[in-house]
């Protein structure tokens, strides 16, 4: 079974976490039992589980670009005031 990172399992609800770490002893159970069909199948589940995490993950980066370019556009603009004070 492949574990989602650390940073996505940090993202995910309570319900989500708890839900996603049975499935994953299910699965492992399952590899060890070699039912690698069957641990597949659990597989796809936590890939559908996990999706809403990842997408709380994407904001999170986008929200991070926008306040960057925020700050440099900041930046920017306090360059811009100086040097039109100067002349």
């Amino acid at each position: 079974m492949r574990h989602c990172s650390v940073q996505v399992r940090g993202l995910l609800t309570r319900d989500e976490l708890d839900r996603y770490n049975g499935l994953m002893e299910v699965g492992s159970y399952l590899e060890d039992q070699s039912r690698h069909d069957l641990a597949y199948t659990v597989q796809k589940e936590v890939d559908l589980l996990i999706l809403p995490a990842i997408e709380r993950l994407k904001e999170k980066s986008r929200d991070r670009d926008r306040a960057t370019e925020d700050y440099l556009k900041s930046l920017r603009d306090g360059e811009d005031d100086g040097e039109s004070s100067e002349g």
